[in-house]
């Protein structure tokens, strides 16, 4: 049901390779493309992305629906499409902050 993707870690310093996520008014890395599976996240001073979205890492898992996994989660951000392959949601479970993928397409950003 659940399969592990990344671990997300907000910083402020700028990143190699970079993407510009409009949505949510932030810069993030590709975790495929880092050793430990590490997202860098790097928040724009407007975003409006949850304080404790921002403030506290995350564990993402790719799953096949986003919908049954919210029954007793709290929605923190509710789902959105990000670019043209991945609709996401994050949640506070457990007293931490879980990202939900469910990919559209192959691919990251273009790649």
């Amino acid at each position: 049901m659940f399969e592990f993707d990344h671990v997300g870690i907000t910083t402020t310093e700028p990143q190699p390779n970079e993407n510009w996520v409009e949505q949510s008014r932030l810069w993030v890395t590709n975790p495929r493309h880092h050793p430990e599976h590490i997202e860098f996240l790097r928040y724009a001073p407007d975003s409006q992305v949850p304080e404790f979205v921002r403030n506290n890492p995350h564990v993402a898992y790719r799953v096949k629906e986003i919908e049954p996994l919210l029954g007793d989660a709290e929605v923190l951000i509710p789902p959105f499409i990000v670019g043209d392959f991945l609709e996401v949601v994050f949640v506070r479970r457990h007293g931490m902050v879980f990202e939900y993928m469910r990919y559209l397409k192959d691919g990251w950003f273009g790649e």
